[in-house]
Parts: structure tokens; sequence; C-alpha cells
């Protein structure tokens, strides 16, 4: 049985795409902020090993870090709605910087959308 991690182009396609929307937070001032570590690359890691686990790639991600508890480790920083927006944007650059068929872009993203609204802790 093929996977959508595998029918999207494997690693390299979920690499390119994190490495994209880690560009943009970057330099973004709502969302840089909720990133504690001076480098970036440690949380760009994690995302990428968590995507491609999450869309049937190997299981790097729950093998070194446990269950992903989503909730529980975003927790500790205030997700707002404008950060969910600003986290789009970045996510949508990602996914734009591979070529995802029309149908494989409406499932990635509907994935994203839905996540990143329930990472949204905060209304203040």
């Amino acid at each position: 049985m093929t996977t959508f991690y595998d029918e999207i182009g494997g690693f390299e396609t979920f690499r390119t795409i994190v490495a994209k929307f880690y560009e943009g937070v970057a330099e973004d001032e709502v969302l840089r902020p909720l990133y504690p570590e001076e480098d970036l690359g440690p949380a760009e890691e994690r995302f990428l090993l968590f995507l491609v686990q999450y869309w049937g790639g190997p299981t790097t991600y729950s093998e070194s870090r446990g269950h992903p508890r989503l909730r529980m480790r975003h927790a500790p920083f205030a997700v707002t709605p404008e950060a969910k927006e600003h986290w789009l944007t970045h996510f949508r650059a990602g996914l734009d910087a591979v070529e995802l068929t029309p149908e494989q872009d409406a499932r990635f993203w509907d994935y994203v959308t839905h996540a990143a609204q329930f990472m949204v802790n905060t209304f203040e």
C-alpha cells in the first residue's frame, strides 16, 4: 500500500515544505517569539519528523520523542488566532514550494488548517 508520504515524493518533499515554512517563521514578528531556541534547526527537525510520520513515513519522531501530544507540547506558548494565521501563511508557502497535484495539496492543506485551529489556546 502506498502512503501519502510516498505518493507526494517522500522525505525530500517534506524537507522542502518544512524548510520553506521555517524560512518564514525565522522572520515573522508574531511567530518567532514562540520559539525559545535561538537556533530554529532543532524545531525544524522535530516538525519534519512529525509530518513524515503522520503521513506514513518512518516513525523516527515517536521513536525519539514518544507520542506527539501536540496540545500539551504547545500549551506553554500563547497560540492566538493571529499566530495561527501567520503559521498558515508560512505553511502555504511551504506547500507552494513543492509540486503537488491539486488533490494532494487540498488533502495536506485540509489537515494543516484543522491542526492549526486545534492548536489555538488563547484569544488574548
